[in-house]
């Protein structure tokens, strides 16, 4: 089997998703549109969204087989993922979403029940191999000290690390001194720097204070506002492309999985940035989640590489 050159540490879920005409006021009960289940999880988006484009991917997770969870790794397995750092502990149940997506504006609210991703242990991290890796991604569905061992082994190896702290949880500001890319929303941003003690800011800034804690570069996504990329060059913003989202369940995971994609290919910031933002404005135009992830070709041709 071929060697992987990304390997995402993270989180595998059956996603419940409702679609409704707006989102739920607090003890209010809407009529739904419609109802599908699907796999997700942040972990197996990332890896799916890499694969997709190209990447060599290698997944490491915990999945229970109870519920199904089987299928969960064979669809992985169909998309081209490497899944034999996947666990699958018989006596456990996979990790659920419960995600509402509101057709007025596409946002959403998720809930997660961690299930088998919450019991990844330290000897599953300490039995990773990483030989031949380039980068090493995580996420924050998992336990916690589970990720800061895979990220202390991935230094020692010389693999780069990139951490998208998300969902934002107290106690993961620990891990910003080894982290090579950190990867945030605005509110996750913001609710990293009031941690730190910092004050509300722009986004710039933001992105500023959490690279002085530690990580080589931050990219602070902004939807509809596009992006915010600092690094030892500076700041650098990319506006988003124009297009009417329809689906934004699954897009942060696949500007990770695009953007390490280019990275990994060595693509300069400028061209990895572009590529990913790109990446994610198809997976927002299309419903669903890793059904709206794009294909390589896709994504090239709305760069214009085809032309």
């Amino acid at each position: 089997m071929t060697v992987p050159e990304i390997l995402v540490l993270g989180s595998v879920n059956r996603d419940l998703i409702v679609h409704a005409p707006r989102l739920p006021l607090p003890g209010e009960t809407l009529r739904g549109q419609r109802f599908g289940s699907c796999l997700g999880g942040k972990g197996a988006n990332q890896a799916v969204a890499a694969a997709r484009l190209g990447a060599r991917v290698a997944l490491a997770a915990r999945v229970g087989l109870r519920e199904n969870g089987a299928a969960m790794v064979e669809q992985l397995m169909g998309e081209g993922v490497d899944t034999r750092a996947v666990a699958q502990p018989a006596d456990e149940v996979p990790g659920v979403a419960l995600i509402v997506v509101g057709a007025e504006d596409a946002e959403n609210q998720i809930v997660t029940v961690a299930g088998s991703n919450g019991t990844l242990p330290l000897v599953q991290v300490e039995a990773l191999e990483l030989a031949g890796l380039r980068w090493l991604i995580a996420q924050q569905e998992l336990p916690l000290e589970s990720v800061a061992r895979a990220f202390e082994r991935a230094r020692a190896a010389g693999v780069k690390t990139l951490l998208n702290a998300a969902p934002y949880r107290p106690g993961c500001e620990s891990l910003l001194p080894l982290v090579d890319v950190l990867v945030v929303n605005a509110l996750e941003a913001q609710a990293l720097v009031t941690t730190l003690g910092g004050p509300a800011a722009a986004p710039e800034a933001l992105a500023q204070a959490l690279r002085a804690r530690g990580p080589s570069a931050v990219l602070v996504s902004l939807g509809a506002d596009g992006l915010c990329w600092v690094d030892d060059a500076g700041t650098r913003r990319v506006p988003a492309r124009r297009v009417t989202a329809v689906d934004t369940v699954g897009a942060g995971d696949t500007l990770v999985g695009a953007l390490v994609t280019a990275l990994a290919e060595g693509q300069a910031i400028e061209a990895a940035l572009s590529f990913a933002q790109a990446a994610a404005s198809i997976a927002v135009s299309r419903p669903g989640v890793q059904d709206a992830m794009p294909r390589r070709e896709e994504v090239e041709q709305l760069l214009g590489h085809n032309n």
